[in-house]
């Protein structure tokens, strides 16, 4: 059994499709484990996607992602981290095919509904940065 993070971006938030892709989580065999709703602010945002900071598109990304409300997940099942990656679709959603989420409910490469963890060490990262010991604790 594995555990991967997992975000329903702002965009997905505003435009009301948690519930639908919840629903697509669930019956894809994934176990929603943990789930909360909060809005991110500039320095949560910015520690999130430290990784990219040097990157061109990092201050457009942080604003995307403080714009608004997200849904941060842990998702749990044999290979987690591949099946999620799978169900959200390439990053670039007008390049995801239509039975993926991103390709379903997202509409540019950042605006792309989703996100998720890429390998085991990131999902471990990922999962401790949005989810606290006392909200882990008995899962």
């Amino acid at each position: 059994m594995q555990r991967t993070f997992a975000i329903i971006k702002p965009d997905a938030v505003a435009a009301g499709h948690q519930g639908g892709i919840i629903a697509k989580i669930q019956e894809s065999g994934l176990r929603v484990v943990a789930l909360k709703s909060l809005r991110l602010s500039k320095a949560q945002a910015e520690g999130f996607y430290a990784v990219h900071s040097a990157r061109p598109f990092f201050n457009s990304l942080v604003a995307f992602m403080t714009q608004g409300p997200v849904v941060a997940m842990i998702l749990e099942g044999d290979n987690a981290i591949l099946r999620w990656r799978d169900l959200m679709g390439p990053t670039d959603a007008t390049k995801a095919p239509k039975n993926t989420l991103r390709g379903t409910y997202g509409t540019s490469i950042e605006a792309n509904a989703t996100h998720g963890s890429d390998a085991p060490d990131t999902a471990a990262y990922e999962i401790g940065f949005f989810f606290n010991g006392l909200e882990l604790a008995g899962l």
